[in-house]
């Protein structure tokens, strides 16, 4: 995955369990794609602490994936959900309001 991809999804998941700081620093780098130069003046900080400040953030998710696996659990979750849609799909009967149901159900959860 992607590292972009993969600090978002940690933040998804444990970013509430960040300082402020942090959370600010995460969101501005990887979501509003600032730089460390533009994020360090709006902190009024180095850029070399914001630097610093983004690596501790990122080290602090991954720490709390480690210990709760949570991003792990729900990536799981979803690959069993898109191979049930795959599996049902080829068995269904697609005039039954019951299969409708089902595939509506199926779509509804897939992120």
């Amino acid at each position: 995955m992607e590292h972009f991809v993969w600090i978002n999804l940690l933040y998804d998941f444990y970013g509430q369990m960040l300082t402020q700081k942090q959370r600010q620093a995460i969101e501005w780098y990887f979501g509003h794609d600032l730089s460390l130069s533009e994020i360090a003046e709006e902190l009024e900080i180095s850029r070399q602490a914001v630097h610093d400040l983004l690596k501790r953030s990122q080290q602090a998710l991954e720490n709390y994936e480690a210990k709760l696996g949570l991003v792990k659990r729900f990536s799981e979750q979803q690959d069993r959900i898109r191979e049930l849609k795959q599996l049902l799909t080829g068995m269904g009967i697609p005039e039954d309001p019951r299969w409708q149901r089902v595939q509506q159900l199926l779509q509804e959860i897939i992120v």
